[in-house]
């Protein structure tokens, strides 16, 4: 495997070190790397102790990105357990899901310590994640020592050591689970700023929906005065508006002067009444007709001008055509 990779690649170096130190199993986790793919790593983890998980023997894969271990790996189950879902990955803040969460600094084994820790959590609808009963995962434990996989051949019943009571963890057993309580806890406290963050919105939607509904109930009482004084206006100003003047009750008909003169009354009667916001340019129009009616009466009395000019023409060419035809 060392001449089919980049011996200088940092990943490469991270993890055939990894490798080296993962070699012999534990009494609780045990990974390697495929044969033909240094990059894709199967593991077994025991369940955690006094859980629905106790005595059952969990199998899955690592995959890394060539990134590793600046980028997170992707973690996948492969025995039913009832906590992760079987052949998907797994949302985690140690797994590809998180990647602002990984830290360079972890290791492979600390990410299977740290599986170990998340499997009596709750799921809480995270992607990967399930939520059986207890009864179903004891069932689902006891399975789990028959699974054998059959791309490493690694078998549930062998692949970790015996586990005794008087196992004594080595020196990075207590630093990876160091680290795994830090995970744990960032873990619980993202799911808590996300439960709180969520509280916070529906309050802050509750509120601006209380809001709204008194900022409406005000603008409508402020909008009922200001309605009924819109209807009483018309009132009031048809009180207000003067009466025509009245036709003669004489009984006879009226000339077409009386009638010219009853109309521009009218017509003076209600420009008085126009209101007072009208435009200042509402004139426009007719200045421009009288400027239109100057400019006609200017062409006429050129016109004018022009054929008596031409008139006057004829009758000197004519007088002296006259006085030439006599000579």
């Amino acid at each position: 495997m060392e001449g089919k990779y980049n011996l200088k690649s940092p990943a490469v170096k991270r993890l055939m070190k990894e490798a080296a130190e993962l070699r012999d199993p534990t009494e609780h986790y045990h990974a390697q790397p495929l044969e033909d793919n240094l990059f894709e790593w199967h593991f077994s983890v025991r369940g955690p102790p006094d859980s629905d998980f106790d005595g059952g023997v969990y199998h899955g894969r690592i995959v890394l990105p060539p990134e590793y271990p600046m980028k997170p790996p992707s973690i996948i189950l492969l025995t039913p357990n009832g906590r992760f879902e079987v052949g998907k990955k797994i949302c985690l803040s140690i797994s590809g899901h998180h990647p602002e969460t990984w830290q360079p600094s972890w290791s492979i084994r600390t990410a299977l310590i740290a599986i170990i820790g998340f499997m009596p959590t709750k799921g809480e609808g995270a992607i990967g994640s399930l939520d059986y009963t207890p009864e179903e995962r004891r069932a689902l434990a006891k399975k789990s020592q028959d699974f054998c996989c059959e791309t490493c051949g690694c078998s549930m019943r062998s692949a970790l050591l015996t586990l005794t009571p008087n196992s004594n963890p080595s020196a990075e057993d207590h630093q990876a689970k160091r680290l795994a309580q830090q995970i744990n806890f960032k873990a619980e406290s993202s799911s808590s700023r996300h439960a709180s963050e969520s509280r916070g919105a529906e309050s802050e939607s509750s509120t601006s929906s209380q809001g709204d509904a008194s900022t409406s109930a005000e603008q409508e009482a402020a909008d009922e005065p200001r309605t009924e004084q819109v209807e009483a206006s018309p009132s009031a100003a048809e009180e207000d508006r003067p009466l025509p003047p009245a036709a003669p009750s004489t009984g006879r008909p009226l000339s077409p002067r009386q009638r010219r003169a009853q109309q521009q009354n009218q017509q003076g009667q209600r420009d008085g009444r126009e209101p007072a916001s009208r435009p200042a340019f509402a004139p426009a129009p007719r200045q421009q007709q009288d400027e239109s009616h100057t400019g006609s009466a200017v062409l006429i009395v050129l016109l004018t001008l022009a054929l008596a000019a031409l008139i006057f023409r004829r009758i000197y060419l004519a007088q002296e055509y006259k006085f030439d035809f006599e000579l």
